[in-house]
Order: structure tokens, then C-alpha cells, then sequence
């Protein structure tokens, strides 16, 4: 098993802050595809976001994986982005963006889930139980009142979240190799997921006829801020903290998202939307808590 990420400097408090950034700027992708890609062209924008940070990691470092960490970062690549951006654009086409966003905010209640499977922890009920009120917050965010449910929309959007939950968990179980920082570990993974992307973009989308300077822009910000920058901010939380708690770290996504269509696009929120993004919230916030156990009386 690799060795664990250590702790961000300022313990725990200062883990959490960094590695909430990861979500929060995932946040930001629905925006920015929708403001400064070229349409119709998911895939390929995910590539975008993976393979090059990928690459330039690769040669920046010139470090490689050895020994059995081919698999295993060929394993983590897949499921934490090679398998999960096409499930989750399948499930973006499928249904209403905001089922698909609820969907993909089950993932910290399979998290919560296979921790117990797979990293033997105890079952821990209070973040489970706030894994259920953080979907049900997101659900209240984004979920409108016409929003139509199609079944192969569905599987793909419990399948993507169960890929990267599983993900998550197998990154805890492994950590990383001694000696190997976070950005040269999500160097690895994003150059795996990117190779896995590559035919999926190529063969059903091509490459856009046209990419501009806003494009441009906006390939560079999926790539260097929400591939690079995130993902290693994002793997470095899960070495140092709880893996449910980081998991629930990733409702600030649809979040994040929410809210700056309140305040880019001039969308408005409801009085049970408000609701929604409290409950959501609350439940990031108090899924960082680790209740102490009292001890009973003798």
C-alpha cells in the first residue's frame, strides 16, 4: 500500500479549505462550456481538461509510475475521469441538468458505502445520513418541476457517481508512492483518463471546426485550473482527510454551479431553492465533523 499524502500545513482545517477549492472550481464548468466552448462537443472538452495537464506533468517531472502503480494508476485514471466524464455527459443529454447534478451528488453516500467494503471502517452514520440531506438539499437547488426521468439517463448518472466514489475510496485504500507529490500523482491520473477519453471524443465528436480565443481561454481553464490545480488539491484531501468527509466536500459543486447562475446569468432562486442550498450546505459543513463517541456510564 502506498504511503498516505500528509496533512496540509495548519492541520485540518486548512486540509479542508484547499480541497474544497477542487469542487468549488468544478463548479465552474457548466459556465464555462456554456459561455466559451463550442457546442456539442462534451467529450472533447473533458479531454481537453485531462490528457494536456496530463502531458505537461509528465514532462515537467519526467516521473513515471513503477512496479504495480501502472495498474493501479491506470485503474484511478479510468474511474475518476476517463469512465466518469462520458457517464456524466451521457446522463447530462439523457436528463435535465439539474436530476443529472442530484444524481452525481449521491456519490458521498456509495462513498460512505464502500468505506466500510473496502477500507474496513467503521459505519459511520452521521455522514451517511448527511450524505442523504446533502442530495436531497442539491435536489431542492436544481431539480425543476417538470424535470423528466429517463432510465438510461438514470443508469448513467448512478453509474458515473459510483465510478468516481470508487475512485475516491480506491485512492484512500493505495494513497501514493513515497517520494511522489500530489501534482505528479495527478499528473498520472490525468494522463490515464485522458487516454481513455481519447477515442470516446475523436470517434463520436471530432474536433471542433472552430476554436477561438474564448475557446482557448477556456480549454487553458478546464485544463490548467480544473484538471491540474484541481485535481491535485482534490487527491491531496483525500490522503490527509476522512474520504467521506472529503466526498461530501463535492456538493459544492452543483453549488458553486447554482450560484453563479444567480449572479452571471441573473437566474433567480425560489424560496424552496434557498432551502435546498442551506440543507446542502449544512450537510458539507457538518459532514466535516467527526462526533466524538461518549463513553457510557458504569
Amino acid at each position: 500500500m502506498g504511503g498516505a499524502a500528509p496533512p496540509v500545513r495548519g492541520g485540518r482545517a486548512a486540509s479542508t479549505l484547499a480541497t474544497a477549492i477542487a469542487p468549488a472550481v468544478w463548479g465552474t464548468t457548466y459556465i464555462v462550456t456554456a459561455k466559451l466552448l463550442p457546442e456539442g462537443h462534451p467529450l472533447f472538452a473533458g479531454l481537453m481538461r485531462a490528457l494536456p495537464a496530463g502531458l505537461l506533468v509528465l514532462v515537467l517531472t519526467r516521473t513515471l509510475p513503477r512496479g504495480a502503480w501502472w495498474v493501479r494508476v491506470g485503474v484511478l485514471g479510468a474511474l475518476n475521469i476517463g469512465v466518469f466524464f462520458p457517464l456524466l455527459f451521457f446522463a447530462a443529454e439523457r436528463l435535465p441538468g439539474g436530476v443529472a447534478a442530484t444524481l452525481g451528488a449521491a456519490q458521498p453516500i456509495v462513498v460512505a458505502l464502500l468505506a466500510v467494503l473496502v477500507l474496513r471502517e467503521r459505519p459511520s452514520v452521521w455522514r451517511l445520513a448527511w450524505g442523504v440531506t446533502g442530495v436531497v438539499g442539491v435536489g431542492l437547488v436544481v431539480i425543476g418541476p417538470k424535470a423528466a426521468l429517463d432510465p438510461l439517463g438514470i443508469a448513467a448518472g448512478l453509474a458515473g457517481a459510483a465510478a468516481m466514489a470508487l475512485g475516491v475510496t480506491l485512492t484512500k485504500r493505495w494513497g501514493r508512492p513515497a517520494g511522489v507529490g500530489a501534482m505528479t500523482f495527478a499528473g498520472w491520473q490525468l494522463t490515464a483518463g485522458g487516454i481513455v477519453l481519447l477515442p470516446a471524443a475523436l470517434l463520436t465528436e471530432g474536433v471542433p471546426d472552430r476554436i477561438d480565443g474564448p475557446a482557448m481561454g477556456g480549454y487553458l481553464w478546464l485544463g490548467l485550473v480544473g484538471g491540474l490545480l484541481a485535481y491535485t488539491l482534490w487527491f491531496r484531501g483525500i490522503g490527509a482527510l476522512p474520504v467521506t468527509a472529503t466526498a461530501l466536500l463535492g456538493l459544492l459543486s452543483p453549488l458553486v454551479a447554482a450560484a453563479l447562475g444567480v449572479f452571471l446569468l441573473r437566474e433567480s432562486f425560489s424560496g424552496v431553492q434557498l432551502i435546498g442550498f442551506v440543507l446542502a450546505l449544512a450537510a458539507l459543513l457538518a459532514g466535516q465533523i467527526t462526533p466524538s463517541r461518549t463513553r457510557p456510564v458504569r
